[in-house]
């Protein structure tokens, strides 16, 4: 295995902050992670004593996230993925999906917070063929993106570009919306967009306990109607069954169960 290339930038020198609990850390106590501290676990705590629903929304947002990668390479061809808004490491990284179907994939991994950006290098190692970079830079910052990852991918082939629970953190509508279009630009006929937000509109208990934890401190996650979610796909060819709740989009027998949950995405081609 070779050691993944991270690119240092401000919060790789800031402090870990532990007095206030951090989305990031949060959703890996819902996934059955280990990298959070007790103000994460009592902040999740308390979430799910409003909304239980949301440890299976974690769960099937990563089985889609899997399900998408092994779609895109096995079926699509693609041998390179841009992952913003990463998140601390867990079971089925980005890499890990696409590299044991084709080890020569490369992978981009894009985030800032300071705790993600620790872990980066001690959990996230490259199949020899290929090749995983992690840059310490925000997604408000396309420029700043685009030209880091430009040093690991080929903006001359296809990429993938993977947002997944990220854009909530978008407050403004038509701010992530211009990300997402500045992003999808930058890359070649042929590439793909991945993306998979909390949806509002669906589960009242859900918006809910948002709205609660959006109020206690912590950065706050907006939750969107699906038509916003699908409206981040205008231009691309969707890929079926289109811009559905998570745990629909094709599933396996590896897929969580659940029906209809507050959780929308899809994946759609730059033609």
């Amino acid at each position: 295995m070779s050691d993944p290339v991270t690119t240092p930038g401000p919060a790789a020198h800031q402090k870990i902050d532990t007095s206030v609990p951090h989305s990031a850390r949060i959703w890996n106590y819902w996934l059955g992670g280990k990298d959070n501290y007790p103000v994460d676990e009592d902040a999740g705590d308390a979430y799910t004593a409003v909304f239980p629903g949301i440890v299976t929304i974690a769960r099937s947002s990563r089985a889609f996230l899997r399900r998408n990668i092994a779609y895109l390479v096995a079926e699509a061809g693609i041998r390179q993925f841009l992952d913003i808004g990463t998140g601390l490491p867990t079971a089925d990284n980005t890499h890990e999906v696409a590299q044991r179907i084709a080890p020569e994939t490369r992978i981009v991994y894009v985030d800032n917070d300071p705790m993600v950006l620790a872990h980066a290098r001690a959990l996230l190692y490259s199949a020899p063929e290929g090749a995983t970079a992690y840059i310490d830079a925000d997604v408000l910052d396309p420029g700043s993106v685009l030209r880091e990852a430009a040093k690991t991918l080929d903006f001359e082939r296809p990429v993938a570009l993977i947002l997944s629970n990220i854009l909530g953190h978008i407050a403004d509508y038509d701010q992530a919306r211009s990300v997402v279009t500045r992003l999808m630009e930058a890359l070649p006929s042929g590439s793909y967009l991945s993306i998979n937000d909390g949806s509002r509109g669906i589960d009242p208990g859900f918006e809910a306990a948002q709205d609660a934890y959006n109020e206690s401190g912590a950065a706050p996650y907006v939750l969107r109607t699906v038509e916003e979610i699908t409206a981040f796909f205008e231009g691309l060819e969707l890929v079926e069954p289109g811009v559905v709740p998570v745990p629909q989009w094709r599933p396996d027998a590896d897929s969580p169960a659940g029906g209809t949950i507050a959780e929308h995405g899809g994946l759609a081609r730059k033609p």
